[in-house]
């Protein structure tokens, strides 16, 4: 009895090995032949849904900046001699409540610092000055595509934003003449940005966003060596496409291989 168990074990092994490598061969004939592109193009055409609900979205946008100034013209003053230094990280993130419309969150962090020799008539100025800021934006983001297979989209993203930052700044004046201020700002704003959305290999995707409409509210609160603050609100409307907001990153979309 136990040899007709042991022989009858074996059979069922031996057939599932069979049957698997039978499985692995008809796998390997069926990609073989395939380029990269055709196998990259079967998977966005059967398996891709970037935007289904309760997919979850990612993005990522650095910048670095370091410049050298020499004799460079400012609207009330000119850079004789100097160096600017600066960075900005974003951090985004979303939840697709439904098809195609996703509530998100934004984090910015910055950092401006400037190091050099100024004019300003009739003196020169040895200055310093560092800025550090962050922001806040909670948002919501409709995505229409523009493609069948939903590789290539269209967003609009509206949003309510939160910031502030700080600014120290240091003026010396003919060696002994000792300029500093304080200065914090705090914005608000609400906004509309519109972007396009690629994908470039299975989940991830190349993200273009930039400003279009906009309002804004700035109260900067100033002081200078530990004077009085001065109190100054600021209100900004705009409605125009501004390249300086330009925002290049990249994303990537939880969820985005599900089966149609």
């Amino acid at each position: 009895m136990k040899k007709h168990s042991i022989l009858i074990l074996f059979f069922l092994i031996a057939s599932l090995l069979i049957q698997d490598i039978k499985a692995q061969e008809q796998t390997k004939s069926s990609v073989s032949g395939r380029s990269p592109y055709e196998l990259i193009s079967s998977y966005y055409e059967t398996q891709f849904n970037p935007f289904r609900k309760s997919n979850v979205y990612l993005g990522l946008a650095f910048s670095v900046q370091n410049s050298k100034l020499e004799n460079t013209d400012y609207l009330i003053k000119q850079v004789l001699e100097g160096s600017r230094d600066k960075f900005s990280v974003l951090l985004k993130g979303g939840y697709y409540l439904g098809d195609y419309i996703m509530v998100g969150l934004n984090l910015s962090y910055s950092e401006n610092e400037f190091r050099g020799v100024t004019f300003q008539s009739p003196d020169t100025i040895h200055s310093n000055s560092i800025s550090r800021g962050f922001m806040i934006t909670p948002n919501i983001r409709p995505s229409f595509p523009l493609t069948p297979n939903e590789r290539l989209s269209f967003f609009t993203e509206i949003g309510l934003t939160y910031g502030r930052s700080h600014t120290l700044k240091r003026d010396i004046t003919r060696l002994d003449e000792v300029d500093k201020s304080y200065e914090t700002v705090n914005t608000f704003r609400v906004g509309i940005s519109p972007g396009v959305t690629f994908f470039a290999m299975e989940n991830f995707a190349f993200e273009v966003r930039f400003d279009v409409l906009g309002y804004s509210m700035t109260v900067a609160d100033k002081s200078v060596n530990d004077g009085p603050k001065s109190h100054e609100v600021r209100h900004n409307v705009d409605f125009e496409i501004n390249l300086l907001t330009l925002d290049l990153g990249l994303a990537y979309y939880f969820g985005a291989g599900k089966k149609r």
